[in-house]
């Protein structure tokens, strides 16, 4: 006989949230000190102080129907009330589902209103009962749900949220990874399944706290099976169609991948606020440091293997000095700005009298991990007059802040055609010399067509 599953989305400490018997949000505590505790122990921080509280908006997100985002909701809605949280029920949709049912009992809940509509009788949530009420916190399930035509003033569940947001009311609300609008029309693709209901991803990425709540595909099937999650005579169609193991497993890395982003913009914030002079390698951001010298296209083709290796992500910098050094150079840039493009890197172009110093601070400013640099064809005496080796300094003022730097050597590449009209270029070549485009007698195999002729 099959083990049933535990109930979805299982209850765990919440790390935004104060702890049982911390005071109310809002309310200044006091930690008193204990008789004979010495006095440094006063002298820790407040941990309200230290730990953010739960958001004003907050969405447990997940990868398909069924994983356990509404029961989590729900869990964490109980949990605040507890604690003394003024917390209502929005709106919430259970789909029948026993387990989740249970969680709704000892909360209140805003009579929804009832619409009819094509012969139809609905429910949807009253807004404007919610506001009403004005609670501290509002449960609304299925932020991307679209509301019957009359039953409000907004065609969108997230233009509801929106307002109640607005309006000074916390709010906890789910979506599924599929309902995203930058991610619906590749979901409809991979699973043939039509997505209709669509939130824009601002309004999701405007979120105070993103939870991802997971399963595997696997136990999502088997929860399926077990009628967890839909109706016994939808189940076998469901497992047959859309909730595939191929798709769901594409859906979770949608959705893991989307939370990964937005932990990295958090990240990010985070380490603006702090202004450290040092960085924080939760992954690899490789930068390479690009000129017009021959052989650079080797080089950025080193940096995105590098790259490709540590699953990390690749910058491309090119520091314009300000000088005009002709066409050729111009030509080779933009054919380098292109293979970047090809490589899936980020091109940047700078404008400093100083390359090394604006490498080091492009580089410290977006928290680079690694820099990739060519080594120095100068010879020793235009380093000695010219300010010094460029590659050295970068070295040096990367090394300050922590940022390994990688020097790759110059490999030996056959010079392009000239260009007529670059300095230093004759418009004709010199007597004896083939001219450009004609083919030397004994370069062509047998066999071969020679350059301009047919084959």
């Amino acid at each position: 006989m099959a083990r049933p599953d535990p109930p979805p989305g299982p209850e765990r400490p919440d790390p935004t949230d104060p702890g049982p018997g911390s005071p109310s949000p809002g309310r200044p505590p006091s930690l008193a000190t204990d008789e004979g505790v010495s006095g440094a122990a006063g002298s820790e921080p407040d941990p309200t102080d230290v730990v953010e509280r739960a958001g004003h908006f907050r969405i447990y997100l997940g990868a398909a129907a069924g994983v356990g985002k509404t029961f989590a909701m729900l869990n964490e809605g109980r949990r605040r009330a507890e604690r003394g949280t003024d917390v209502v029920i929005g709106f919430v949709e259970c789909h029948g589902r026993p387990r989740t049912e249970e969680l709704i009992d000892g909360l209140e809940m805003v009579p929804r209103t009832r619409v009819t509509y094509r012969g139809g009788s609905f429910e949807e949530m009253d807004l404007d009962a919610v506001l009403a009420r004005h609670p501290q916190v509002a449960l609304v399930d299925e932020l991307a749900h679209t509301n019957v035509p009359g039953s409000g003033r907004h065609a969108k569940r997230w233009e509801d949220v929106r307002e109640l947001l607005d309006a000074g009311i916390d709010v906890i609300t789910t979506v599924n990874i599929q309902h995203l609008e930058s991610i619906a029309d590749a979901v409809e693709e991979m699973t043939e399944t039509r997505v209709r209901e669509r939130v824009p991803d601002w309004v999701v990425r405007t979120a105070d706290q993103i939870e991802l709540v997971d399963s595997s595909p696997e136990q999502l099937r088997r929860r399926m099976l077990h009628g967890n999650v839909y109706p016994p005579d939808k189940v076998a169609r469901a497992l047959t169609h859309f909730f595939r193991s191929d798709n769901l497993i594409a859906l979770r890395e949608l959705a893991l991948r989307f939370l990964a982003d937005e932990t990295e913009e958090e990240l990010l914030e985070n380490l603006k606020r702090r202004q450290g002079a040092g960085v924080w390698e939760t992954t690899e951001r490789i930068m390479v440091a690009i000129t017009a010298a021959p052989g650079t296209d080797a080089l950025l083709r080193r940096a995105a293997r590098m790259t490709a290796r540590t699953k990390g992500e690749l910058d491309v910098v090119h520091v314009a000095s300000g000088e005009d050094r002709g066409r050729r150079d111009r030509d080779a840039i933009s054919a380098l700005q292109a293979l970047a493009g090809d490589l899936g890197a980020r091109w940047h172009e700078l404008h400093d009298p100083d390359p090394a110093h604006a490498l080091a601070v492009f580089a410290s400013d977006h928290h680079i991990t690694q820099i990739v640099i060519g080594s120095s064809q100068r010879s020793r005496w235009q380093e000695l007059t010219g300010g010094g080796s460029i590659v050295r300094r970068v070295i040096r003022e990367a090394g300050a802040v922590g940022i390994d730097v990688h020097v790759i050597a110059r490999r030996h590449v056959v010079p392009d055609e000239p260009v007529p009209g670059e300095p230093g270029v004759d418009e004709e070549p010199a007597p004896g010399d083939t001219a450009p485009g004609d083919t030397a007698p004994g370069d062509t195999a047998p066999g071969d067509t020679a350059p301009g002729t047919g084959s």
